[in-house]
């Protein structure tokens, strides 16, 4: 008799969005369309020379590539206490309260495997980033699904959520600012969560990966900022969209020693941790932000939404601008033409890259509260925006 070589808890992932979203794009190509792919987050810049050339240097010394450790070089963690210093104000101790992580994505898929039994309930975001309910999935963690609407500017309603659940979860997680949504939250906002989950017991895990990607001036706080925040809360950091080192695969969590410790000893029986040379790039670009004399890459996705927006607007769909992120979060456009069936996230999103050769990610692929909208990522340089633009406006009029 044959066995299965597939584990049923992958039936609780549900299919990659990415990979369906991949396949839409392949099929666009071999129809004859020059795809404009503003699906993935990746960025489309380099990252800085003098950053390049430390990964450059580093990788060719003949002792860079010993296994470089779990958790990560002391002069790595050294260099992001001091950045945790310089940006937020924050004291983190590099020897307890930090780990470095191959990505955000690396550290979030682990989190559930290291902080809960199989049957413990974790609070996330709806939507939320995939990886969020995947990482509980393959720890076989039961999610509660916080939804984030609009009219509450997409932050949860802690009142709303059943005193058992805050008996039962281990760790309530937030994004701010948010993937997909583009969302931003205040202070005050991290203020009351860290005293909620004084009250029962929950840990914050706070994803920060956009930290350094917001618009009009607004400057993201770390909830760490939070007085005794390090008691109940761990943030993730990630170098791939701040310093566009994502293939360079670097990031780290910080805060409530007990967490990172458990993070470690997990990550300690999985991998031997970050390359050497990218930890080297990491610290590069760390003390090159912290001259305070080059400019953030939050000035080109500002220029690239004002413009792109505009764009839209020009096309006749209005789309409210982000305070933040790389992504675009809108509501499905104004269709002027009628299908068979009702126009849905999924349907609009496969429809306009088969017509028009713009890929956009559906929302409902974030959660069932995302249906209805589309994640927009800026992407592309300033005329492919507007050329997206006006084949969107093409495909809105059906032509």
């Amino acid at each position: 008799m044959k066995k299965s070589w597939r584990a049923e808890k992958l039936d609780r992932l549900g299919s990659s969005i990415f990979a369906e979203v991949s396949g839409w794009k392949r099929e666009a190509v071999a129809a004859g369309l020059n795809v404009i792919d503003l699906s993935i987050g990746s960025p489309d810049q380099p990252p800085a020379p003098e950053v390049r050339q430390a990964l450059a240097d580093a990788a060719l010394r003949p002792d860079a590539y010993a296994y470089p450790g779990t958790k990560g070089s002391r002069g790595y963690l050294s260099k992001v206490a001091a950045w945790m210093a310089y940006r937020f104000g924050v004291e983190v101790n590099p020897e307890t309260e930090l780990l470095s992580l191959m990505g955000t994505q690396d550290g979030l898929g682990h989190l559930a495997l290291s902080l809960c039994n199989p049957g413990d309930i974790a609070m996330i975001p709806n939507p939320g980033y995939p990886v969020y309910a995947a990482g509980l999935a393959v720890a076989g963690v039961e999610p509660y699904l916080m939804p984030l609407r609009e009219e509450r500017g997409y932050l949860p309603d802690f009142d709303a959520i059943p005193d058992e659940v805050w008996r039962s979860a281990k760790f309530m997680l937030l994004n701010y600012p948010s993937n997909p949504l583009s969302a931003v939250a205040d202070l005050a906002f991290y203020e009351h969560a860290v005293a909620a989950a004084k009250r029962h017991g929950v840990l914050i895990v706070h994803d920060l990966a956009y930290s350094e990607m917001a618009f009009d001036g607004f400057r993201p706080p770390s909830i760490l900022q939070v007085e005794g925040a390090q008691d109940v809360a761990v943030e993730f950091h990630s170098m791939s969209k701040s310093f566009n080192l994502a293939g360079g695969r670097i990031g780290f969590v910080a805060g409530n020693a007990e967490a990172v410790s458990a993070m470690t000893e997990l990550k300690g029986n999985i991998d031997f941790g970050v390359f050497l040379p990218v930890q080297e790039a990491a610290i590069a670009a760390l003390e090159r932000d912290m001259t305070g004399t080059v400019a953030p890459v939050d000035g080109l996705y500002e220029r690239r939404r004002d413009l792109f927006l505009s764009a839209l607007e020009a096309e006749g769909w209005i789309v409210p601008k982000p305070k933040a992120t790389m992504f675009v979060w809108a509501k499905l456009p104004p269709m002027r033409w009628e299908m068979a069936e009702p126009w849905n996230s999924r349907r609009i999103s496969r429809e306009m890259l088969a017509r028009q050769g713009v890929a956009v990610i559906p929302g409902d692929a974030f959660g069932s509260e995302g249906e209805g909208y589309v994640r927009i990522a800026l992407v592309e340089d300033e005329a492919k925006l507007l050329e997206a633009a006006q084949r969107i406006g093409r495909f809105i009029r059906g032509e």
